[in-house]
């Protein structure tokens, strides 16, 4: 028998919307409630410092927290390393710190500038000295995939017909419409984020909880029971069916 598992997906900087869902969480489960967070921590929104640091509070202070990579949390720590990393799963023509992807946003809560007029090394030099080393640990730290009872968290989703202990980290926190329109079991009842929808979303064969806090909209908690899927709400659990 399962215990029941909490999931939270695509917090993307907003660190209202994250204490709004961990109180939810809470009310409905103990300050002791098991939590899975699905990635993309960062970006996008104004707060990804604070988010961060939150989490990490959870953890410091024993919560039963398990904290999963997703792909803008990974472009950040390969921004950090020594010689920046560029993620080749990226369209031609954008990087972390384009427009579209909230890269700058992200430094600005470090208090880092990274415009067009700077150089990007300078850039660099400065994020290594602005952001702190338990936040690069935090990211380097994350988790790829969480395997519970009969489910399976990850970010993005799962490349269908490969076992799941055969994933790649690549497509666990990329991939989008080869995983989204596969019918297919893939062993396990799959909870991700990665692409936005306007609702909660069961598929049947996965859980889409990416309700696009990282663009203003709500963020998403919710409850597993086995497969049985509740959304967390402040009038209480409302039940989340397959379509």
């Amino acid at each position: 028998m399962t215990h029941p598992i909490y999931a939270i997906s695509d917090i993307h900087g907003q660190i209202e919307m994250l204490e709004d869902a961990l109180s939810l969480i809470e009310t409905d489960g103990g300050p002791d409630a098991s939590i899975v967070f699905l990635g993309d921590y960062v970006d996008r929104g104004a707060d990804s410092k604070a988010v961060i640091e939150r989490l990490i509070q959870g953890k410091a202070a024993g919560k039963p927290w398990r904290f999963l990579k997703g792909n803008h949390d990974r472009m950040f720590e390969w921004f950090m390393e020594p010689v920046p990393r560029h993620d080749p799963y990226l369209l031609v023509g954008y990087h972390w710190l384009h427009e579209r992807l909230g890269g700058t946003t992200t430094l600005a809560s470090y208090s880092v500038e990274a415009n067009e007029t700077r150089r990007l090394f300078n850039v660099h030099e400065d994020v290594l000295v602005a952001v702190p080393k338990s936040h690069q640990r935090f990211l380097q730290d994350c988790e790829i995939s969480v395997t519970h009872g009969p489910l399976f968290f990850c970010h993005a989703g799962v490349r269908p017909g490969v076992r799941l202990m055969d994933q790649t980290e690549a497509d666990l926190v990329w991939i989008r419409d080869e995983f989204s329109n596969d019918p297919r079991d893939h062993g396990a009842l799959i909870i991700h984020g990665h692409t936005p929808v306007k609702a909660p979303f069961h598929a049947g064969n996965h859980v889409n909880l990416d309700t696009g806090a990282g663009y203003g909209k709500p963020l998403t908690a919710a409850v597993f029971d086995g497969k049985t899927v509740n959304v967390l709400t402040k009038t209480g659990r409302q039940p989340l069916r397959p379509a």
